[in-house]
């Protein structure tokens, strides 16, 4: 399959998906038709032996404190491109007396805010994939906390400047993006600022997503807050009656996008990277910065308050900062490093851009607006 002719890649599955896409705030599956898929990290379900599916609560045969359960997002286990889950299995395996065993719920974290708000066990030690405005949720949500402070961990010191989402310390950053455009130059030329956005001359030409169903859709959505303030809304107007294209997820827009259906898409700026290693023509995958800034959404991880193996847990808390870890981790996902001393190859940096300024939102800014600014949105948006 090609995009206008060109012989590079439009199905999407193909490509590494740099951060899950979450569900709708609010809107989630019944925790009674809810199940948690435990795998080894090389694709295949966890099996107890007996030729039944592991269940939810389940420890591949152990419950011990020799085995650690970790939940994540499916992709972090098993994207059908590149993904770090298995590598840090096998190498956590190999230095460690434990059985790692990963549990990928078809929700994400939301899997486990149900099962708190129901008064039911998490049944996993960690959970790898949080970023700041789930951290905000999680605790609108929860009445007692989902996480606890994983203590002193060995290194966490060189995670970067900007990085520390959690005011409590209880999230652990392990990697980042930053939000960007994506464009193809040989149809357009993106501009330089978000004002140039609105021109006739780039009418139709941007995908976008539902910050209210997409992780980087919030992302930027938040980056106009950022940049516009109070006024964001009147941008969002401008935008539309440019005729901005919203899609659901990152994944709807950015099939389109690879289907030729518009030559800009919100995405993220390690783009390159991937498109590197698939063949693809970087002129197609050009890397804008609106007003030289890009959305900073670091991801961490976070140790559960149940866990059942805690000091394990907090080993792998400490594994995952090492530098070699960090630079595997980077790679395979996609995105950068969290720490400053990371291993990564010299080209990784020709390929993996970061803004001139990186922005975000803290916590308690995120937990003041966040709710009222989507909510906003939608209802401007379906009004226009």
């Amino acid at each position: 399959m090609t995009r206008n002719g060109a012989g590079h890649i439009t199905d999407p599955s193909t490509r590494r998906r740099f951060l899950a896409t979450a569900g709708a705030a609010g809107a989630s599956a019944l925790l009674a038709g809810c199940s948690a898929e435990q795998t080894n990290g090389d694709e295949t379900p966890t099996d107890p032996g007996d030729g039944t599916e592991t269940e939810p609560g389940a420890t591949a045969g152990s419950d011990g404190p020799d085995t650690l359960v970790v939940g994540t997002y499916d992709s972090f286990v098993d994207a059908p491109s590149t993904s770090p889950g298995a590598w840090i299995k096998e190498t956590f395996e190999s230095e460690f007396d434990a059985t790692l065993v990963w549990q990928t719920p078809p929700n994400d974290v939301n899997y486990y805010i149900e099962r708190a708000e129901a008064g039911v066990e998490t049944d996993a030690d960690v959970y790898v994939g949080l970023n700041a405005d789930d951290l905000v949720r999680i605790d609108d949500a929860v009445s007692e906390p989902l996480f606890d402070d994983p203590g002193e961990l060995t290194r966490r010191d060189r995670v970067r400047d900007g990085l520390e989402f959690d005011p409590e310390g209880r999230a652990v950053p392990y990697d980042t993006g930053y939000i960007s455009l994506v464009y193809d130059s040989t149809e357009t030329e993106a501009p330089e600022t978000f004002e140039g956005l609105l021109e006739e001359d780039h009418r139709g030409e941007l995908i976008a997503q539902n910050p209210g169903q997409s992780t980087t859709g919030r992302a930027f959505l938040l980056h106009t807050i950022h940049r516009y303030g109070d006024d964001y809304l009147d941008f969002w107007a401008d935008l539309q009656e440019n005729d901005v294209r919203v899609l659901g997820s990152w994944n709807d827009a950015y099939s389109a996008w690879m289907g030729g259906e518009a030559p800009m898409v919100v995405s993220y700026s390690t783009d390159q990277v991937f498109a590197s290693q698939e063949g693809a023509d970087l002129d197609e995958h050009q890397i804008r910065f609106l007003d030289g800034e890009g959305y900073a959404n670091p991801e961490g991880m976070a140790r559960f308050t149940d866990a059942n193996a805690p000091d394990l847990a907090q080993e792998f808390l400490a594994f995952m900062l090492r530098a070699d870890v960090q630079g595997e981790i980077a790679q395979r996902n996609v995105q950068f490093p969290a720490t400053d001393d990371a291993e990564l190859p010299e080209e990784y940096s020709q390929y993996a851009h970061e803004p001139p300024t990186a922005v975000t939102f803290g916590y308690d800014e995120l937990a003041e607006g966040l709710e009222g600014w989507i909510s906003e949105w939608e209802r401007q948006f379906a009004g226009n």
